[in-house]
């Protein structure tokens, strides 16, 4: 009988939300996706003695006043790079799970590489291993070695070509390191557990069996996480659930800047963001991000607007490209990149009705200069007159920046940090800024250097930014440009 219980019996298990069938359908019923369903065999576990504990005065469990429990140990272990320390809210935790996710060939592996040198450099390198289901060894050591690590305390970090997280934990439980990185899960195994490697069962295995080992040993475990075509991390949601911190490398694959964002953080703040370089000796942090996303020009160009946007509590200043150009005939086209492309068509209807800038017969073409994405809605007004300054084929002039969100009917409404993103303008030489007119929430700020254009109206900023600067704004770029 008890043979029978453990048999391992087949079923269709969904990819996408892990819900299992009986039998195999061309969609699942439960999450809508569609050929999700894998056929796994799941080995029916025989349940515990715990109907003979629960109840039991010796088997209850026992709770804890929150007053009486202990402070939790604040010590972290920086990674020795001061973006990715950031993002972490001051460097890893130990005995925490983070998971970085990106795009094939964005750096992650690079970058997970410099951390474990970094770490290997602060505690020595017998105390890394780093576990690579994906490379060789000899892979491994090339990266290094163009990376410029071999040399160094990196030299002697522990690198193991293995896939199975029982033997990682039994070479783990050996050398007692302090830092366990994985590349990646999805190539991840659990000895006991049936299905192939990057299946809903095996990912969400090999986190519970890494985090029942390095909770309790204090052990600091990155994870390499591989992304769906819709840029969302793969496998279960439930591992995302069940790390301590979920980081996304971002960035064109062809462009040098990529971005790092925290989705998920227990141990800090999800609204920092680092900024590095991707170049020949690996992944290096930008000096001044507020200026990485600044397109080179020789004068004013029309269709360019410069935003300064606010990532998390970082002032980056972006270029917003536009482009207008006369359709073909039938539909026209609309092309954006690093904006959504619904809030161009939004833009678009309420520059034809509220502002009088027809754009319904035209081609629209709508960029971040550096393979930048931006979700934010005080970039509407920058959009705007962006379009604007492409059809009318005038230039934003020199030295002006504008951010605002755009309403229905035309109005504009106020956005939030807008001191320190002037602030931040005013430092890279802008001198003037286009923003929405106080409204409830006070009055605007003053920043030295900068000239505030208050408007209230589409139409009314489209105006000012295409009527030029005052004289006193003149006169601050004439004397910018001498300096």
């Amino acid at each position: 009988m008890s043979k029978a219980l453990t048999r391992p019996q087949s079923r269709y298990v969904c990819q996408s939300c892990g819900e299992s069938f009986l039998r195999w359908e061309g969609q699942c019923r439960a999450c809508s996706a569609w050929n999700s369903l894998v056929e796994t065999q799941v080995r029916a576990e025989p349940r515990a003695t715990r109907a003979a504990t629960v109840g039991s005065p010796a088997g209850a469990p026992v709770a804890t006043r929150l007053a009486d429990v202990g402070e939790p140990d604040r010590v972290r272990l920086p990674v020795g790079i001061g973006e990715l320390d950031r993002v972490l809210g001051g460097g890893l935790v130990p005995g925490s799970l983070v998971l970085v996710g990106g795009e094939p060939g964005i750096g992650k592996s690079t970058l997970l590489l410099q951390a474990a040198a970094g770490v290997a450099e602060l505690v020595g390198p017998d105390r890394v291993l780093y576990a690579s289901g994906e490379e060789s060894a000899a892979q491994v050591r090339l990266r290094a070695e163009r990376l410029g690590l071999v040399g160094g305390p990196a030299g002697g970090i522990h690198v193991l070509t293995e896939s199975s997280i029982d033997r990682i934990a039994d070479v783990a439980t050996g050398s007692g390191p302090a830092l366990i990185v994985v590349d990646s899960v999805q190539t991840a195994t659990v000895d006991d557990l049936d299905g192939p490697a990057g299946s809903v069962g095996q990912v969400r295995g090999a986190a519970l069996r890494l985090m029942e080992f390095a909770k309790p040993a204090g052990i600091a475990v990155v994870l390499v996480g591989h992304v769906t075509k819709d840029g969302s991390i793969a496998g279960p949601k439930t591992l995302e659930h069940l790390v301590d911190a979920v980081l996304t490398l971002e960035g064109e694959r062809y462009a040098a800047i990529r971005l790092l964002r925290a989705t998920k953080n227990r141990f800090g703040s999800t609204e920092e963001v680092g900024v590095f370089e991707m170049g020949e000796a690996g992944m290096a942090e930008v000096s001044d991000p507020a200026r990485a996303f600044l397109a080179d020009h020789d004068g004013p160009a029309p269709g360019s607007v410069v935003a300064p946007t606010l990532e998390g509590s970082r002032p980056l200043l972006v270029e917003v490209q536009g482009l207008v150009a006369p359709g073909p005939g039938g539909t026209p086209r609309r092309t954006a990149s690093g904006v959504d492309a619904n809030r161009v068509a939004l833009l678009v209807a309420v520059l034809g009705r509220r502002a009088g800038i027809g754009l319904a017969s035209h081609d629209i073409y709508v960029n971040l200069a550096g393979g930048l994405a931006v979700d934010e809605p005080g970039l509407d007004l920058p959009l705007a007159l962006a379009l604007a300054s492409s059809l009318r084929d005038r230039p934003i002039p020199q030295g002006t920046v504008a951010i605002g969100e755009v309403g229905l009917l035309g109005e504009l409404r106020a956005v939030v940090g807008l001191e320190r993103r002037l602030r931040e303008a005013a430092r890279l030489g802008f001198v003037r800024a286009i923003v929405p007119r106080a409204g409830r929430s006070g009055a605007l700020p003053e920043v030295p250097g900068i000239e505030i254009v208050a408007v209230g109206t589409l139409r009314e900023a489209i105006d000012a930014g295409l009527a030029g600067p005052t004289a006193d704004a003149r006169r601050m770029t004439t004397a910018t440009a001498r300096c």
